[in-house]
């Protein structure tokens, strides 16, 4: 019986708040993980790198859920690409605690850079390698925007590495086993899939007034994006879609992430002065996951003009509070959204086919209302309690329990 794991979090903490810098869906997913984990009995050890002095060594999250702060290079938040020098030293760090601590019944890694940590422990302590990666960089790379910087090579040279040694690699949906597969060559023996789920409790249908009137917005057609502004998620082209609709307003939560962060937000803002849609345009920073729900409620439409997505948590946690959903057909979201029932997806970047899409579900009350009941039906599918139970059959057959 599988009664202790590590989860390996090595560029981000599951503790901090998603929507900006490097956490977004892949902390959400860890975080309530492992709170469903422990809950089942699961003693759940979360690993990360210390960003601050400050940061405790350990947190106690729940009985049976730890975060442990290593140090693994400067105890200062670094862009992701300059963090590959350290991960000898954040292994070495997890394999210490591990011979303090009691051992590992397996090891749960997350992300590429975390894979490799998790292949140096899964070796020093002969326990077996689950990994999930969240994003692929050679998928990233087929629909990247033309000014967006290709995957690095030691990140496609790692993926390989890591698909190939670790004992199970685990997909968020059926069509990311499918990418594995055809990009990368992975052997379907070792594939598993388990989609992430949405906590019910709080990402759930309720009045759209009473949410306008929480979030402090005004009461008119509300187009919202919710993620991190990068070039990947597509912004500029909702904020286009948008300014071809008279009267709506776009509401932007999040703030920019990695090295091209920033630049994607003064790019975005400049457009919306040019666009004459400073007034219709409303960034709201970064907000408590519990508190997202209310920007859901408050909206007509969630758009997701996304590059790529491995799976796609806000469309799943917006249809779970009944907001239909206009989506990029790429990745996960083409597992997440039900095309026509909960939503739409679309297979171009064209803002006018965006907008033409949105102005369908906002002047037809009939069909938003269709929609609004599509999504919350097609969000019941995926539970933590329904991902759990498909993590713990795949533990215990790379741990040998089936045999």
């Amino acid at each position: 019986m599988i009664k202790r794991v590590a989860y390996l979090s090595y560029h981000t903490c599951p503790l901090v708040q998603p929507g900006a810098g490097d956490a977004g869906g892949m902390n959400v997913y860890i975080h309530e993980l492992a709170a469903t984990m422990a809950k089942r009995g699961i003693e759940v050890d979360v690993f990360t790198r210390r960003t601050n002095t400050t940061d405790e060594d350990v947190i106690e999250v729940a009985d049976g859920y730890r975060v442990f702060h290593l140090t693994a290079g400067p105890p200062e938040p670094l862009p992701i690409g300059s963090l590959w020098p350290y991960v000898n030293e954040f292994a070495e760090g997890i394999i210490a605690t591990s011979y303090d601590n009691g051992g590992y019944d397996l090891i749960h890694s997350h992300y590429w850079l975390s894979g490799w940590a998790g292949i140096l422990v899964k070796e020093a302590l002969e326990v077996p390698l689950a990994n999930s990666f969240h994003t692929l960089g050679r998928v990233k790379d087929l629909t990247r925007r033309a000014d967006e910087e290709p995957s690095s090579g030691a990140r496609l040279a790692t993926e390989q590495e890591v698909i190939s040694r670790s004992d199970c690699v685990v997909a968020s949906t059926p069509l990311e086993a499918d990418e594995l597969m055809e990009h990368y060559g992975a052997s379907p023996e070792r594939l598993c899939v388990s989609p992430p789920g949405i906590n019910h409790h709080i990402f759930r249908p309720g009045d759209r007034s009473e949410a306008r009137s929480w979030i402090g917005m005004v009461d008119a057609p509300i187009v919202l994006f919710v993620g991190r502004i990068q070039p990947l998620k597509g912004l500029d082209v909702a904020l286009e879609a948008v300014s071809a609709l008279d009267d709506v307003h776009l509401v932007v939560v999040g703030g920019p992430s990695g090295p091209e962060g920033q630049s994607e937000l003064d790019r975005v803002e400049k457009m919306a002065v040019e666009l004459g849609m400073v007034d219709r345009t409303h960034f709201v920073p970064a907000q408590p996951h519990d508190q997202l729900a209310e920007f859901y409620r408050a909206a007509n439409v969630l758009v997701m003009p996304s590059r790529s997505e491995s799976f796609g948590l806000v469309a799943a946690e917006g249809q779970a509070c009944g907001v239909p959903v206009v989506a990029a057909r790429v990745g996960g979201l083409e597992y997440v959204v039900d095309d026509g029932e909960s939503g739409y997806l679309l297979d171009s970047w064209d803002p006018e086919v965006w907008a033409a899409t949105i102005s369908r579900i906002l002047s037809d009350p009939a069909l938003a209302e269709q929609l609004s009941a599509g999504a919350v039906k097609n969000a019941e599918k995926f539970s933590w309690t329904a991902t759990a139970n498909r993590l713990l059959e795949l533990y215990a057959g790379i741990v040998g329990e089936d045999d």
